[in-house]
């Protein structure tokens, strides 16, 4: 083996541990959102609080990508889409990071709750919310395994459903805020679990903007479709 056949291979054995950090980080993240609403939907306060430890794990996997993809960049000096490659994988840990963190926020809104929950009613449409965001999420991180652009550009056009359901879970909540003053805590308290996996859905749109740009070395030159966030966009200022 030369030289170079030596360096070609050290580095795409750096390519495949980043992917697969991302992939494994991608996997925690969506336990991490689907035990933390798991723990709002059955008033689990056990379960939100290792959701909220288990947040560590997700931080912890993102400083080790970091450490290795600038690792790579200085032993390798990579070009082109070997470049977009480590960067790609640098986005996507943050995004996933961001997503760990609004899961962390959910399961504290659990736990500030203190035993005291809703009708189960009343957390039906951000059980739908979190659903759709799973199902955006599990479908960008094939798509980044894969380097599949169909799936990338599916959820990213995807992401204006998921705006619309949020701004019908918050009129939802409003009514039942208005029929009875008992509802109004929490109401307040889902309004802002519905904000959180709002976001989660733009990192999932962000996702896949990056895996775009690792497959075509160029962002998407459309504008994001997004839905109507008036209602959001209030109570993302308070947030």
């Amino acid at each position: 083996m030369t030289m170079s056949d030596h360096t070609m291979k050290a580095f795409d054995t750096d390519l495949q541990d980043l992917s697969r950090m991302v992939a494994e980080m991608g996997g925690l993240a969506e336990k991490q959102v689907a035990d933390s609403v798991d723990a709002l939907a059955k008033r689990d306060t056990a379960l939100a609080q290792r959701v909220a430890l288990a947040d560590a794990n997700i931080d912890a996997l993102q400083r080790e990508i970091e450490e290795r993809a600038v690792l790579t960049i200085a032993r390798r000096q990579p070009m082109a889409v070997d470049l977009r490659e480590v960067v790609g994988a640098l986005r996507l840990a943050n995004d996933l990071e961001r997503i760990g963190d609004l899961a962390k926020n959910i399961a504290k809104r659990v736990m500030a709750l203190n035993g005291e929950f809703p009708p189960p009613k009343l957390i039906r449409g951000v059980e739908h919310m979190t659903d759709l965001v799973l199902q955006q999420l599990k479908l960008v991180l094939d798509a980044y395994g894969g380097r599949d652009i169909t799936k990338a550009m599916a959820v990213w056009r995807g992401d204006e459903e998921i705006d619309a359901v949020c701004t019908s879970v918050f009129r939802e909540l409003l009514t039942y805020m208005m029929e009875d003053p008992r509802n109004i805590t929490f109401c307040i308290h889902l309004m802002f679990c519905a904000k959180n996996i709002e976001r989660m859905g733009d990192h999932a749109t962000n996702i896949a903007e990056t895996v775009h740009y690792i497959i075509e070395g160029h962002p998407i030159a459309d504008q994001r479709p997004k839905g109507d966030t008036t209602t959001i966009a209030a109570l993302r200022t308070a947030g």
